[in-house]
């Protein structure tokens, strides 16, 4: 991880982390109020098969204002449709971000199958002019503040009960959203990993 900083130092770069998380039609477990002795309880509606995928990038460079990007997929449970991101998805991503953020980003990101595939390899190393990659050790979420901003966003849908899909896709993209325009929390996830920017 230091030399993922050192390396964005060196070279003005953004220091960029990329992580994924999914929500399915399941409500997540929230914390709520009730009577005591009584146990709340919500009634799910929603029915059949459904999952939003979200692919997200937490964005910091000294002296900039912090960024989040995310690319989101609904995926309907039909006959053929891709389930969830291809390796050119998050290709899309990281181009998207490069011009978005108007500079080179050093990625860190984890060993998901989609970033070893060789054709994303093959990208990376044609972009090796604005890219450098770290790969992030197995089992360490702890080290990406991508993990907190989907912990902001469950939290808010919280004890959410879709009634369908297209529902539960909208409270996650407004979720998304609002953390987009609060760059502070988007900081704050990243004071939670213990990694501090320096100015």
């Amino acid at each position: 991880m230091v030399a993922g900083k050192s390396t964005a130092a060196v070279r003005g770069a953004w220091l960029v982390f990329e992580d994924e998380a999914g929500q399915s039609m399941r409500p997540p477990r929230a914390r709520t109020w009730g009577r005591v002795g009584c146990t709340p309880v919500v009634r799910v509606r929603g029915r059949g098969a459904g999952r939003v995928s979200m692919a997200g990038l937490s964005c910091y460079k000294p002296g900039q204002r912090s960024r989040m990007l995310y690319s989101f997929h609904v995926y309907r449970g039909r006959k053929g449709e891709k389930k969830g991101f291809t390796w050119q998805d998050y290709r899309d991503l990281l181009i998207r971000a490069h011009i978005q953020l108007g500079g080179p980003i050093v990625l860190v990101w984890d060993n998901l199958r989609a970033h070893l595939m060789p054709p994303m390899q093959e990208f990376i190393e044609a972009s090796k002019d604005w890219l450098t990659v770290f790969q992030l050790p197995s089992y360490a979420p702890d080290l990406n503040p991508q993990e907190g901003i989907w912990s902001l966003v469950k939290r808010t849908i919280g004890n959410l009960a879709a009634a369908n899909l297209d529902q539960l896709a909208r409270a996650v993209k407004r979720s998304l959203k609002q953390i987009q325009y609060r760059p502070h929390l988007i900081d704050a996830c990243l004071a939670t990993t213990g990694l501090i920017m320096d100015g």
